[in-house]
């Protein structure tokens, strides 16, 4: 049996070959410094007829894209050295980097997130990683979903599967149990470098689901948390829909929890019940369609509803935030839509 020290330099001192990076193989970098934790070693053992980790040779590769979200931010190393880990041990991936700006230990936000982006993906490995319960009794999972074309990777929170959903549902799921294919890390906190996307690159270079852990029941995985809308009466405006803010993009349009069939009964203008607030909204197509300083209900590109403001923000001008309810009743026609708010602003 021969011992690989993965992440110490090669041999030689120069960069690995193709043939050392197929055996396993993973270069320190361009650090000047020695590893300061020596469990971070990934440790490759190798046999003269066959391989007993995961990482001894390539396969015929599987999958060449991994789609990443997480809500680490980018002011930390925590996303390159994702990927670093990644492309040491498979190099030949591609990487797409879906959001790195899920709010921290918002796992919602990061299931909407992901099932908005998944019929956008291409075939491959998506990682996942909103995990507020990292290193706790959570489970670590993977999900296959598209016929096998693609695998979910992520903790088992709920973050996963309104995405399997979105993509026909889940086909098979599995638990990340063989730690023969996680790094040794001093820590348990760090599941996307120590857990997530060692897994990865192992099931791009060919290795199969069920080397990754033990297979669970797909009705086992927690559910997401989507909320659909619901039926409302108003004293005076008489029957409604609730809905609820599922997303705030970056621009301050207010995505709403419903589209335009759920909405179709009241007409061309709408009226919006937030808190106190009574507002009308005129249904459009595109931003520049809203009267100047008016509230618009707009059919955003996944062909939801969305409030929005023509070049300003409709969360500042009407206060919403991820979350909010949003009562949606018929308006009337005529009835201006311009910005004229019924709550005091004392």
């Amino acid at each position: 049996m021969t011992q690989v020290t993965g992440a110490g330099k090669p041999e030689s001192g120069v960069a690995l070959s193709n043939e050392q990076r197929r055996e396993g193989r993973c270069r320190r970098g361009v650090g000047t410094g020695p590893p300061r934790f020596s469990p971070l070693i990934l440790r490759v053992t190798l046999s003269n007829t066959s391989c007993d980790l995961a990482f001894s040779k390539y396969r015929d590769a599987m999958h060449s894209h991994i789609s990443l979200l997480t809500d680490y931010g980018l002011n930390d190393e925590f996303v390159g050295v994702m990927k670093s880990v990644i492309v040491d041990v498979a190099p030949h991936v591609r990487i797409t980097d879906l959001t790195h700006g899920v709010p921290a230990f918002d796992v919602r936000a990061g299931s909407l997130a992901l099932a908005r982006a998944i019929q956008y993906v291409p075939a491959g490995i998506v990682i996942a990683v909103v995990d507020p319960g990292v290193g706790s009794s959570r489970r670590a999972i993977a999900i296959e979903i598209a016929n096998g074309q693609g695998i979910l990777l992520g903790p088992d929170n709920g973050l996963l599967t309104s995405a399997a959903a979105m993509a026909g549902g889940a086909e098979r799921a599995f638990e990340l149990t063989n730690t023969d294919l996680h790094l040794g890390a001093p820590g348990v906190t760090f599941a996307g470098r120590d857990v997530f996307a060692p897994v990865a690159a192992f099931l791009c270079n060919g290795g199969t689901l069920e080397e990754v852990g033990r297979e669970i029941d797909t009705a086992s995985v927690m559910p997401g948390l989507v909320p659909i809308p619901t039926e409302t009466t108003h004293d005076t405006f008489g029957e409604g829909v609730k809905c609820e803010v599922t997303w705030v993009d970056a621009y301050g349009n207010c995505q709403l929890n419903a589209g335009p069939e759920d909405l179709q009964q009241f007409g061309p203008i709408l009226r919006l019940v937030i808190g106190e607030d009574i507002r009308s909204a005129r249904v459009v197509s595109h931003f520049a369609d809203i009267d100047g300083g008016a509230i618009g209900a707009v059919i955003d590109s996944y062909g939801m509803i969305a409030l929005a403001v023509d070049r300003q923000s409709a969360a500042v001008e009407l206060r919403l935030q991820a979350g909010d309810a949003v009562h949606v009743f018929a308006g009337e026609s005529g009835v201006s839509t311009s910005s004229v708010t019924l709550r005091s602003t004392q």
